[in-house]
């Protein structure tokens, strides 16, 4: 049949001699969308900072982070580790003031001498690096003196010191609980040791409390679209907000899926508690103990490392990259394969860590254990099964919004001109096909067969202007374990 093209700016009337020619960009598109990777990072600020509270603000590097937050903050010693690891993705930062309520945390370093040999003391203070010179015969109390004032000459450091006879006392920068998680060691790094005659006892003193309400952060984020939020506070209140967040974010009527990052130290039997009383599909935890960098270090590298790579392929699994920067914890506290398994089982991912100290990736797992009924529920189990079904529905939004941005609907079988913009559902069910098939070819889904045979297309019984659709894909699935048996012959 024969018919008008539907034109979208040329009028159907005109006078005026001349060629009209106008240009559409609804079939322009061939391949798959590019995901929008935005990530922000939520933290703690310092007054110096140049940037107030609770104001987004798209970071560079992290000398600009500092200048925004303040040097020595957490949120600027989350964008360090961040762009450590990530000098590319697009990512902005959030501060938050401490809660007015807070307690700050204190740790104590009690100095015994005198030295009977020269020699050097060196610290680990939330994994940066002091190293003091001590001299044959100096006293307890000149050493004390001169960690204080190596300590207060470096403004980057999480901590501030004071010093009393022989005793150094550290405070965290922020009140919360944050700080309890700023390790101290001494002599950390193998051939490192105290000089002869001189003992350092490190204790944890006053117990930071109260951390600032992520509320206010989730609030002044608003509808700006960040596809992943790392953030250090691990409190139930906090994780539960985000996760409440992220959970409506990613609703039909929204969809701006997001994943939460985050990083929590603590015994295995703490962690494997702190994971086990989580349930979101759309937040990680990554485990750790005994480590010199702080938990907010480790979750921000994470997040750096992984972010691009799910980008690249959501499929493919992040297991082994490498997270730079982080100091490995010492062997006695690095987590056994045991350890390792039961802190998956309860929603707390891992690393492993090699004879060189270096930290990779093992597995990234959300907090996501139980369905509603309480069964248990692999279903949303992994981030790539996260990241994968985010992108397929970008994806499928854009495919629709770009094929079919002005059109008129009608039923199969209208026998409508070539030319016309309209569409029925068999057209809009053979795009889908068409799209699955590159979906497939990218590795991201597998069996077309059955997802043909699956898939529904159909008019809306009750309203004429809408299609409904029910798509089945089989996600692709990450080669995680190899299993053989031996079986030899003498």
């Amino acid at each position: 049949m024969s018919g008008n093209i539907s034109f979208d700016r040329i009028p159907a009337s005109i006078r005026v001699p001349g060629s009209y020619i106008e240009i559409s960009n609804s079939r322009a598109l061939r391949g798959l969308t590019t995901w929008p990777a935005r990530v922000v990072l939520l933290g703690q600020r310092l007054a110096e900072g140049s940037v107030a509270a609770l104001t987004p603000v798209r970071v560079m590097d992290a000398g600009q982070a500092r200048g925004f937050f303040g040097s020595g903050s957490q949120l600027a010693h989350a964008f360090e580790a961040w762009f450590r690891a990530n000098p590319t993705t697009e990512v902005w930062g959030l501060g938050v003031a401490d809660a007015a309520g807070g307690v700050a945390a204190t740790r104590t370093i009690t100095v015994t001498g005198p030295a009977t040999a020269a020699g050097s003391i060196a610290l680990l203070v939330g994994g940066r690096r002091i190293e003091v010179a001590v001299g044959a015969g100096q006293a307890a109390t000149a050493i004390a003196t001169a960690l204080q004032a190596a300590l207060a000459a470096s403004p980057d450091l999480a901590v501030t010191a004071a010093v009393e006879a022989a005793v150094v006392t550290l405070t965290a920068r922020h009140k919360g609980e944050i700080g309890n998680a700023v390790e101290v060691f001494h002599s950390f790094h193998a051939g490192e040791a105290l000089p002869a005659g001189v003992g350092l006892a490190i204790s944890a003193g006053v117990l930071g409390t109260i951390n600032p309400d992520i509320t206010t952060a989730l609030d002044a984020i608003a509808e700006t679209w960040f596809t992943d939020i790392v953030h250090p506070w691990t409190d139930a209140t906090s994780l539960a907000a985000l996760e409440a967040k992220l959970a409506l974010n990613a609703g039909p009527t929204v969809m701006r899926d997001g994943h939460g990052w985050a990083g929590l130290a603590g015994t295995h039997a703490a962690l494997t508690t702190a994971g086990a009383a989580r349930n979101s599909q759309f937040a990680s935890i990554i485990g750790l103990r005994g480590a010199p960098n702080p938990p907010w270090e480790w979750a921000a590298t994470l997040a750096a490392v992984c972010i691009p790579a799910l980008a690249i392929d959501p499929a493919r699994p992040v297991q082994t990259l490498a997270l730079p920067g982080l100091i490995a914890p010492a062997i006695a506290d690095r987590f056994t394969y045991a350890e390792r398994d039961l802190l998956l089982r309860s929603g707390i991912s891992t690393v492993t860590v090699n004879d060189a100290g270096q930290v990779f990736v093992e597995r990234v797992i959300t907090t996501y254990q139980t369905a509603p009924s309480g069964a248990e529920d692999i279903s949303f189990l992994d981030v790539e099964t996260m990241k994968t079904l985010a992108f397929l529905r970008y994806d499928l939004r854009s495919l629709i919004a770009l094929r079919f941005p002005r059109y008129k609907l009608a039923d199969d079988g209208t026998d409508f001109a070539r030319g016309q913009a309209v569409v029925t559902p068999g057209t809009i069910r053979a795009e889908i096909v068409a799209r699955f098939k590159q979906w497939e070819a990218n590795g991201l889904v597998e069996g077309v067969d059955q997802f043909k045979a699956d898939l529904i297309v159909q008019r809306n019984t009750s309203d004429p202007n809408r299609v409904d659709a029910l798509l089945p894909p089989d996600l692709v699935n990450q080669f995680r374990v190899f299993a053989a048996q031996i079986e030899f012959r003498l």
